[in-house]
């Protein structure tokens, strides 16, 4: 009876003030793009490359020139030696939508692998940098494959890629590793593409320059992958939030305009409008009461 009169009270009094609108202070109509890379050093941004410790920047494979994120490989001598990494946004995130300006130069590191010729990602759902082991290449996570062109064939850009995770494609798990786009787009040369990832509620959606050219959904960690498996807890795969990065594949790349715009969650669904409670079809909780369409 006390939590319920407490919850009352609070009620009247957000009803009482017409100039509540939402109860979080970040609801629909105040989401906006944030500039996550500040064009001038790393800050915000933790590095992890494999057999280093976390935060060791090894040969300055990650820079900043000309407020430009620059990857390079410049003083890793004749051999990648499998020194794939990635570069962390220092925050978890769960509904957001990202966007990326990037585009591939130069020439593929000496003893990299035949795939890593103009080939990157931008990695989401992610595990902590913290969590992964010193020789872990690459985190248990979901990936927009980035491809560049040779300047004759098509290697189209925005495939998924599920490491230690599967997702769903038209209602069915993905079966490999990596899945194609459904719109296919190869940009050739070192010409500036815009990527974006929108990460809504489980429905996850790719777009390169405006245009979306793939969506899947419900993302779970996958009980057979030996690493995949061992984020699961108490038998809940579902993977809903996780960390952004930037790969370090062995091919050198530019990325500016980095871009961040985070969604309200689900739980801001009661409002207030004139003294009145407004329902908005999603129930609300507190505790044991819930208020949908204006009732509790």
């Amino acid at each position: 009876m006390q939590r319920i009169g407490i919850f009352l009270f609070t009620i009247l009094c957000l009803a009482c003030n017409p100039s509540i609108k939402n109860l979080t202070s970040n609801n629909a109509n105040t989401s906006k793009w944030t500039d996550i890379f500040n064009g001038k050093n790393l800050e915000g941004w933790t590095m992890k490359i494999n057999t280093y410790p976390l935060g060791e920047n090894f040969a300055n494979t990650f820079r900043v020139e000309d407020g430009i994120l620059k990857i390079r490989y410049d003083g890793y001598g004749d051999n990648f030696n499998s020194r794939f990494g990635a570069l962390f946004y220092n925050k978890e995130l769960t509904n957001y939508r990202l966007k990326v300006e990037y585009r591939f130069v130069g020439e593929t590191a000496p003893g990299a692998p035949e795939w890593g010729y103009r080939d990157s990602g931008v990695q989401f759902h992610s595990q902590s940098p913290s969590s992964m082991k010193i020789d872990q290449p690459f985190p248990v996570s979901l990936e927009y494959n980035l491809h560049g062109g040779n300047g004759t064939d098509e290697r189209p850009v925005g495939e998924i890629c599920a490491n230690g995770m599967l997702v769903e494609i038209d209602g069915e798990p993905n079966t490999s590793y990596c899945t194609p786009a459904r719109v296919k787009r190869t940009f050739h040369g070192d010409q500036w593409v815009t990527l974006e990832i929108d990460v809504r509620d489980g429905t996850i959606t790719h777009f390169v320059n405006g245009e979306e050219i793939l969506s899947y959904a419900n993302p779970v960690f996958n009980a057979e992958h030996e690493l995949g498996k061992t984020f699961i807890e108490n038998g809940n795969k579902t993977v809903s939030n996780g960390y952004i990065s930037l790969q370090s594949n062995s091919h050198p790349i530019d990325f500016r305009n980095i871009q961040l715009m985070e969604y309200p969650s689900k739980s801001a669904d009661l409002l207030i409008k004139n003294g009145r409670i407004i329902g908005t079809g999603n129930p609300w909780y507190y505790g044991d009461l819930a208020i949908q369409d204006g009732k509790i």
